[in-house]
């Protein structure tokens, strides 16, 4: 337990080994600049592309910090890892640059990480048996939600809409193009199963295309899905909350871009237009809202997720997919959403404090 007037130490940890890891970046430098000072004490832990985990001071962790196409992590941090079984305590892995503080007793960790090596229930895992509480899912409701097939399929057990959608391994034989569109139409998106922030991600019209895809998204997993192309409204909703759940409003992202990609995300201001709130009837709001929390419970779930749909035109509301660790950059829908909620609003600054409350809590 945390003493009475005492601030809680809390670990952010960014950056990973994933395609995904300048997207960690920018989420950390927000949610570092948010917190609330006068109840956190934040301990900045970067992880680089390798694996290192590297313990930095707040003057300079990030390199072109405002350029998230030159972002980066400082390399010269000192070395350090958790210690499993120590609730909280770190060891250094190597000597300390001069100038650093000292090595810090975590009450929690806020794992700001996105794909693999970080959003997949590795670093829960590893955070569990050392004892820390945590932000976000737990190990199993990080990996089901990390695996796009798996994630699926569990959506489609438990009842829930989603589109169709082909399961292919590295060393399957290679799918027919032809096979695929009757199975799903034409055009599709070819997709790392393991993976968000659109990273690998292709539109497909035709052969040539499709053999371009598979080959595109295999650099990043061994296993891929390729989805229907459901024409319709792209809309998200935030969750928030351990065993009783809570929805936010609905936004709807309008790209700019052919469809929803990394540059539209993470590059471009100008890449999509957040509809927040998303301009839709209350009936899809009121199913929208249900079916995030489904999707939640059903993946096991805790903290914090954001629910992908598509909207059709004629009503039907499909789940796309859900991000146990949603991006907290500047132009990120998650945060967003939860200050435009009006009977439960959060600004940024609510909003983190919320989830390591929620992380204690659990």
């Amino acid at each position: 337990m945390v003493p009475e007037n005492s601030k809680i130490t809390v670990g952010i940890l960014f950056g990973g080994k994933s395609a995904e890891h300048e997207v960690s970046l920018q989420s950390a430098k927000n949610v570092y600049d948010a917190i609330d000072r006068d109840k956190f004490e934040p301990v900045l832990i970067g992880i680089d592309k390798s694996g290192k985990w590297l313990l930095n001071s707040d003057s300079r962790f990030l390199l072109n910090a405002d350029d998230p196409r030159r972002i980066s992590l400082n390399p010269t941090g000192a070395q350090v890892a958790v210690i499993p079984e120590s609730r909280g305590c770190m060891s250094g892995a190597a000597p300390a640059p001069e100038g650093l503080p000292p090595l810090p007793k975590l009450d929690v960790v806020f794992p700001i990480l996105h794909g693999p090596f970080g959003e997949d229930g590795t670093v829960q895992g590893l955070l569990k048996l050392a004892g820390i509480p945590f932000v976000g899912s737990g190990v199993l409701g990080s990996a089901v939600s990390m695996d796009k097939d798996v994630m699926k399929r569990l959506f489609r057990d438990a009842g829930l809409p989603c589109g169709k959608f082909l399961t292919y391994r590295l060393y399957d034989p290679l799918p027919f193009f032809a096979e695929v569109i009757t199975a799903l139409g034409s055009p599709v998106f070819v997709k790392p199963a393991n993976l968000g922030s659109s990273v690998g991600i292709s539109k497909v019209r035709n052969e040539s295309e499709f053999s371009a895809a598979v080959s595109e998204a295999f650099k990043y997993d061994t296993k891929i899905i390729v989805e229907e192309f459901i024409k319709g409204r792209e809309i998200e909703c935030a969750v928030l909350g351990n065993e009783r759940p809570i929805a936010s409003i609905p936004g709807e992202i309008i790209p700019t871009h052919e469809f929803y990609s990394y540059e539209a995300k993470y590059l471009d201001d100008h890449g999509a237009k957040l509809e927040i709130p998303a301009k839709i009837d209350r009936e899809s709001q009121k199913t929208i809202q249900e079916l995030s929390i489904k999707a939640f419970q059903t993946l096991c779930c805790e903290g914090l997720a954001r629910v992908d749909f598509f909207l059709k035109d004629n009503g039907d509301v499909l789940i796309n997919e859900i991000n146990t660790m949603p991006g907290f950059t500047r132009i990120s829908m998650y945060p967003k959403l939860w200050e435009a909620t009006t009977d439960a609003g959060f600004s940024y600054t609510e909003l983190i404090t919320r989830l390591i409350e929620l992380a204690m809590e659990k």
